[in-house]
């Protein structure tokens, strides 16, 4: 059966698919639309499958705040190349996949993949996605929050790396919460307070300090007393709110926001592409 140029690109259109594949698919199909349709997406599929075991180190980071900052959404989705991270059909679908997170207050990537887009899943749309550009695709990652005090987001050009703050209240200057959110993304602190740091790692940093200085030929307790010294220069560098502020090394991050009259810190989400901690 002859294939017109004109019904190739109305199938293109309507599934994104290359023109060659859709050309093929509507030979396969004798013409039928609905049935050329049916044959790509289980190309997608078949090709999904495929690609299962390759690595999507790749991507865009994504995120959204509602207007009175009072809830948040960041999603992290992958594929193999920086090539296809930059094309813009990808960029839409990804915005696409951050408004139905933050829409449907979704707060897993298991719960995400079942919620339907125009009669399918995302699952299946991620399949789709998988047959029309030929990479592995995936959404390693979704965090949806609401509060009592305010969001700030924060995108690193590129979108390989984004934050989400939770301030215990409002803020009147945006901009000082960019700042605290750039403070995030460049220092990576592992969490707001001391309180916050996980006890196994304080034990493990006291453990390698001390081991350090008993090495170095110090008494029992001289190492013990130093240890306690090393954790604090430990937390200064670590825990966000003792942190040396990057934009002024005379202050703290306490100490802006205190300078600034700017409630502090509650929590935050950074999202790195490709790290999972």
């Amino acid at each position: 059966m002859s294939i017109s140029a004109k019904d190739v690109k109305k199938l293109r259109e309507q599934t994104g698919a290359g023109m060659m594949d859709c050309k093929k698919a509507l030979q396969e199909a004798n013409g039928d639309f609905e049935e050329a349709t049916d044959i790509l997406r289980k190309k997608g599929q078949q090709l999904s499958e495929k690609r299962a075991d390759r690595e999507a180190n790749q991507g865009l980071i994504v995120s959204r705040v509602s207007d009175d900052g009072k809830k948040a959404a960041a999603l992290e989705i992958n594929c193999e190349t920086d090539f296809v991270a930059r094309n813009d059909d990808f960029q839409d679908r990804a915005q696409q996949f951050i408004d139905i997170v933050f829409e449907n207050e979704v707060e897993s990537v298991d719960a995400l993949m079942d919620i339907e887009i125009d009669g399918l899943s995302v699952s299946q749309h991620l399949k789709e996605m998988v047959g029309k550009i030929g990479e592995k695709i995936k959404i390693s990652r979704i965090v949806f929050a609401e509060t009592d005090g305010y969001y700030i987001s924060y995108i690193h050009p590129g979108n390989q790396l984004g934050v989400l703050v939770e301030f215990e209240d409002a803020i009147s200057d945006e901009k000082i919460g960019r700042n605290i959110a750039m403070q995030v993304a460049a220092m990576d602190p592992v969490a707001v307070t001391r309180d916050g740091v996980d006890s196994s790692v304080v034990e493990q940093e006291l453990e390698i300090a001390k081991d350090q200085l008993l090495n170095e030929g110090k008494s029992e307790e001289i190492a013990e007393k130093a240890a306690q010294g090393k954790l604090r220069k430990f937390y200064e560098q670590n825990v966000l709110l003792e942190q040396k502020f990057v934009k002024d090394n005379s202050l703290t991050v306490e100490n802006y926001l205190d300078e600034n009259d700017t409630p502090l810190v509650k929590s935050f989400h950074r999202l790195q592409l490709g790290n999972d901690s």
